[in-house]
Order: structure tokens, then C-alpha cells, then sequence
């Protein structure tokens, strides 16, 4: 089976970022493309079950309007479905992948993701959705559930693309980050574009030794890699880094290391997702 790159999109801003980013992703590792939408029927469903309150007899005609009402609606959100997988099928072809599949599935977001994520080589979806797009500052209601759920790469993107320039790794020297920056290495996605390796903490020798050894692995690799140590708490100054040094994107393990082992379960992952400027890389 050739794996995909696979673009969630809904109604929210992030859907031409997410498709053009995925564009992005799908020429520099070589593989097909897919795009997705899931149609949630609590999401576009707005009329809500009065059935146990309106009671029978004079109420049916209500009743009936009502499950008219939610057909109707049921029947536009496929339209629009439709449409939104066909401009994004068609914004892809224009910018060079070809083939591109559509997928229009019933049922949560996160379900049909399991389902899907044996095709899948790299997800990508925006850091927020359409029920949550306007919540600026934190992150969508999916997010946490899908890096949770998904053993893939995740692409989580910003509102507007912008073609990665340069990569910033946030490294804690963990088993699972070593084994993030590996992946890094090897893959195609980042060939030829320069690396910060970054670590928050104190800028102690066995720090210093980590990073070395770490930076080596990408410099045999190919990668121009630039080491940095900063001291804080690392949503801080890592958000404060990548924006001092104009990084594009972001790549950080979904578990790390001491108090942030438990990363997107905790508190300091899900506040370095909420406030990064650029696109984001979850590795599993």
C-alpha cells in the first residue's frame, strides 16, 4: 500500500493552508496526496432534539418539520463537502500533484482518522478548526485527541503557508527526542533546509555533550545544523527562539523528557502548540 499524505479540511481559515502545505509535503517525500473532510453530524446539525419535550398529538407536524429541517441541513453540509473536496483537489493539481484523492466520510474526526492512518505516511490539519477558529491563542477542539490517537507524523498548520525556510528541532535529549531527530534525519522532508537544534535548560557540559552528538547525527545527514542551549521554561523561550530566528517550522516529539514526559497530555506541550507563530511537526 502507498502511504499518503493525507490533508484534513473543513470550513475554517486553515483549509488552503492545510491543502497548500500538504502540497508542500507531498513533492518533497514523493508520495500521493489524499484529501479529507469528515462530516460530524452533532457539527452541522444545528436544530436541536426537542422531541422529548414538545410530547405527540397536536406536536407531530412540528416534529416532522423538524426531522425535515435536519435533513435539509444534513444534505447541504454533504454539498458543501463536495465543493470544499473538489476546490481543494483542484488547488493541488494546479500547484503540480496530480491524482488527488477525495474523501468524504461520515462520523468523528477522530475515529475516521484511526481508521484511515495505515494510508498514512503524514497528516495534516490546521492547529485549529472550524469550531474552534476563532479561539485564538489555544489550540483546536481535535488536536490534542488526534496526536493522542495517531501513531503518524502530524503537521499541525498556522491560518497562511509559507514554504519552510527553517527548521527548528526542540530537543530534550530523550530516548523518544533522539528518536525524533533520527526520523528528521532520515526523511526527505527537510533535506537541504537548515536545522536549529534547540534545547531549553541550563547550559551545562552533559547539556552541551547531548547537543553534540545530537548535531552530529544531522550534519552526517547532510543538514546544516546550528546548536542552541537556552535557559527558561521551554514554552517560553522556545516560542521566543523560533520567533527571534524567523523559523518556518517547528519539530518536537509528542513525549519528552522529565517534567515534560508526558508533553501533549501536559501542560507545557499543549501551551507551546496554543503559542507558536509558525506550523508545527508532531512526531510519534
Amino acid at each position: 500500500m502507498t502511504k499518503k499524505v493525507m490533508a484534513c479540511i473543513d470550513a475554517s481559515p486553515y483549509a488552503e493552508a492545510v491543502c497548500d502545505y500538504a502540497v508542500w509535503a507531498a513533492n518533497r517525500l514523493s508520495v500521493p496526496m489524499a484529501v479529507i473532510h469528515v462530516l460530524d453530524k452533532a457539527q452541522h446539525t444545528h436544530t436541536p432534539d426537542l422531541s422529548g419535550s414538545i410530547g405527540l398529538g397536536s406536536q407531530e407536524v412540528l416534529l416532522q418539520q423538524l426531522a425535515e429541517l435536519d435533513e435539509k441541513h444534513g444534505k447541504l453540509a454533504l454539498e458543501r463537502g463536495r465543493l470544499m473536496l473538489d476546490a481543494a483537489r483542484s488547488r493541488a493539481e494546479q500547484a503540480g500533484v496530480n491524482g488527488v484523492d477525495e474523501r468524504l466520510r461520515h462520523g468523528t474526526l477522530v475515529e475516521t482518522l484511526v481508521e484511515l492512518e495505515e494510508e498514512t505516511r503524514l497528516l495534516v490539519m490546521g492547529k485549529r478548526g472550524f469550531s474552534s477558529a476563532d479561539a485564538h491563542g489555544h489550540m483546536g477542539l481535535h488536536v490534542e485527541q488526534v496526536i493522542r490517537r495517531l501513531h503518524k507524523p502530524i503537521l499541525l498548520t498556522q491560518q497562511s503557508y509559507k514554504a519552510p525556510q527553517r527548521i527548528m528541532l526542540a530537543y530534550d535529549g530523550s530516548a523518544t527526542a533522539l528518536k525524533g531527530l533520527e526520523m528528521l534525519a532520515a526523511s526527505p522532508l527537510g533535506k537541504g533546509l537548515p536545522v536549529h537544534l534547540v534545547m531549553a535548560g541550563a547550559n551545562i557540559e552533559a547539556a552541551q555533550q547531548q547537543m553534540e552528538t545530537a548535531a552530529q547525527i544531522l550534519r552526517n545527514a547532510g543538514f546544516d545544523t546550528r546548536v542552541a542551549i537556552v535557559g527558561g521554561e521551554p514554552e517560553e523561550v522556545l516560542n521566543q527562539y523560533q520567533q527571534e530566528h524567523h523559523i518556518d517550522l517547528m519539530v518536537m516529539g509528542a513525549y519528552g523528557h522529565s517534567r515534560i514526559r508526558q508533553f501533549i497530555v501536559g501542560s507545557t506541550t499543549t501551551a507551546m502548540i496554543s503559542k507558536a507563530k509558525c506550523s508545527l511537526l508532531i512526531l510519534r
